[in-house]
């Protein structure tokens, strides 16, 4: 099913800025991308689908994920630590025990919150690799990817060291060597990554940090590596102070002035949390178009603090909006990213607060740039039809006087009646068809009892 007309919605945000950010009236698909927006009417045997109490946006793009940490929910050593002693205690602790199963049902549990909240393209920043294991990784997710028919791009990690956590040498990350790294990164791409616009597969190098993850001299390789391959560079950076003191220390320089002087900025780098940014750094970024993937769920629950968003947006930057893994906040779900974007900044007084038709635009659009994705994130003529259709028929909805905004601003569980890739169905009338959450659930029940069952 990729021509349809949909019709009746309360408006659409179409993910862009200013006077354009809202439209109203109907959407007709036409081999998977937007042919008509307006007042339209069916034509014969044209199927409708019914949009009538609902707000259509682009699909929302998740721009930084951990699925493996699906299952690592609420792991009591780590549930009131914050950052460095919480990364050893649950993804640090855990990571040998992640099999295939662990592995499989974690993707599926991640990816079924996230679709069913809105979400039409994900990309995982996966760091795991290990001759521990005897499975690959990149593998399950793109198969888990491939069933839900989301977007994916995988993000593939590594570490050419390991590093101390908060002192406590207890549990260490697997490490390659870099020669090992830019080699797995290239099969992998090799493999899965379509270089096309529309693409529904990409790979990105990612890893896990500049600062604690890989050395100083190996870093322009890694960049040049990259380029050579065609790959988008991802990683983890200034997620709290610890980086800033970090490169401060050692290098007399704040992390993005740092990583400019090793060509680690630009229009194909994007960078996850960025929480400790000043205003040098902020304008550094918007001028070279590094983008944020902006965790406010994870940020918050390990008080690691609230990034800079609505400045590096007014400065000219790019930012994309991402749920995090699952471990550091209990939950993946786009709404509660969506709410915490828009209300945090406010909480913590800065001196910018962004609209929430400007929030939702970093959902769609930003991710879509920082993906390098140009034909998803908004509504509009000749966009890949990327759709989501969120019902407000809850009592969380009833009383706006703004409903358009509601997806935004109302907070918990999104409603979505119906999403598409490419103008094929992911959502169905507020289920996934294909997928039974009651032995989902039972599936997840086993694998953390396998998990609490290992004496760490």
């Amino acid at each position: 099913m990729t021509n349809f007309l949909i019709k009746n919605a309360e408006g659409i945000l179409t993910g862009k800025i200013g006077q354009e950010a809202r439209a109203k009236g109907d959407i007709r698909v036409r081999d998977g991308v937007i042919a008509e927006l307006g007042n339209l009417e069916a034509k014969p045997g044209e199927k409708v689908i019914d949009a009538g109490g609902c707000v259509v946006t682009p699909g929302l793009v998740n721009s930084h994920h951990h699925l493996f940490q699906s299952c690592l929910k609420a792991v009591p050593s780590g549930m009131n630590e914050t950052l460095a002693a919480w990364l050893r205690l649950v993804p640090v602790t855990h990571w040998p025990y992640v099999d295939e199963d662990v592995m499989r049902v974690s993707a599926k549990v991640g990816m079924a919150e996230l679709v069913l909240s809105g979400a039409t393209t994900v990309s995982d920043h996966h760091y795991f690799y290990s001759d521990r294991y005897d499975y690959d990784p990149s593998e399950v997710l793109f198969d888990v990817a491939g069933d839900f028919g989301t977007r994916f791009v995988l993000a593939r990690g590594s570490a050419t060291k390991t590093r101390k956590y908060d002192g406590d040498n207890s549990a260490s990350v697997p490490t390659e060597s870099l020669e090992q790294m830019l080699e797995s990164v290239a099969a992998t791409a090799q493999r899965w990554h379509d270089p096309a616009p529309d693409s529904m597969r990409r790979v990105a190098l990612a890893p896990t940090t500049p600062t604690f993850s890989v050395d100083i001299g190996e870093l322009k390789e890694i960049r040049q590596a990259g380029r050579d391959m065609g790959l988008r560079l991802h990683s983890h950076l200034s997620e709290n102070k610890d980086y800033a003191n970090y490169t401060l220390a050692n290098y007399k320089m704040r992390p993005v002035h740092w990583l400019a002087e090793h060509d680690w900025l630009g229009e194909d780098v994007w960078f996850a949390h960025m929480v400790d940014i000043d205003e040098s750094e902020v304008k550094v970024l918007a001028e070279t178009g590094t983008g944020m993937s902006h965790c406010p769920q994870a940020n918050a629950r390990l008080g690691s603090g609230i990034a800079p968003t609505a400045a590096l947006h007014a400065a000219g930057g790019t930012v994309s909006l991402a749920v995090d893994g699952a471990a550091a906040n209990e939950a993946a779900d786009m709404g509660t990213t969506l709410y915490l974007a828009f209300a945090l900044p406010r909480a913590a007084n800065q001196n910018i607060a962004s609209r929430a038709e400007t929030v939702l635009s970093w959902a769609t659009a930003g991710g879509g740039k920082v993906l390098g994705l140009d034909t998803i994130g908004t509504i509009e003529v000749g966009k890949s039809a990327d759709i989501a259709i969120f019902d407000l028929d809850t009592p969380r909805y009833f009383g706006q006087h703004d409903a358009v905004i509601s997806p935004v601003i109302s907070a918990g569980d999104l409603s979505v009646r119906h999403s598409f890739v490419q103008g094929r169905p992911l959502v169905e009338n507020g289920k996934i068809p294909w997928l039974d959450l009651t032995e989902l659930r039972h599936e997840a029940r086993r694998v953390v009892e396998k998990l609490k069952s290992i004496e760490l």
